[in-house]
């Protein structure tokens, strides 16, 4: 005797066939078709091109703007300073930074001008005295003066004598290049390019 095999099931009865579809039925769905696919492919990928442009662009302006703008007046954030280790003492005025940052090295400037004993605080606790300062060295180079502004000889220096002292330290601790300027005898005024390659 052998088993039974299962049946096949009876169709059931779907009521009337449909009509074959007409030509500009076939177009108009293959249209909205072809619409949706676009819509779900093409809205996406557009999104994210103009994203990357303005987020491309929003780079280009920051690093325009902020490539003309130099110093900007106020102190560096207490984690610039810290990061730098450009200790900026109190009482001090005219203190104004830049931070500048790529895939090499970062640099922050700053300058303040402060009282001697302040100077001497400033260089006691980047491990320096004033014995270190040497008269007419510049140690800021000629494209940090550009970026920054400052100038230290000829035209539109500011007067007195400049002194300058490289502290150098190995990366990734920061290096500073340090210029003090005594043209105004009771208050120097003091430039500090601290540089940092990770």
């Amino acid at each position: 005797m052998s088993p039974d095999l299962p049946r096949q099931a009876e169709p059931v009865d779907e009521g009337p066939a449909r009509p074959a579809e007409d030509r500009r039925h076939m177009i108009r769905r293959r249209a909205l078709t072809l619409l949706i696919i676009v819509l779900l492919i093409g809205v996406p990928a557009g999104y994210l091109v103009i994203s990357a442009n303005q987020s491309r662009d929003s780079g280009k302006d920051k690093e325009a703007k902020y490539a003309t703008k130099g110093l900007a007046e106020g102190w560096p954030s207490k984690l610039q300073r810290r990061l730098y280790q450009v200790p900026v003492p109190h009482p001090a005025n005219q203190v104004a930074h830049y931070e500048t940052n790529n895939w090499r090295t970062s640099r922050l400037y700053v300058q303040f001008q402060t009282t001697h004993a302040g100077l001497d605080a400033f260089l006691a606790e980047l491990g320096l005295n004033r014995d270190d300062l040497k008269l007419g060295d510049i140690t800021i180079t000629t494209r940090d003066q550009r970026i920054t502004g400052w100038k230290f000889k000829g035209e539109g220096a500011r007067p007195g004598d400049n002194l300058g002292v490289v502290r150098h330290q190995k990366n990734p601790a920061p290096t500073q290049d340090i210029v003090v300027n005594t043209g105004n005898p009771t208050f120097p005024m003091v430039y500090v390019v601290s540089r940092t390659v990770p």
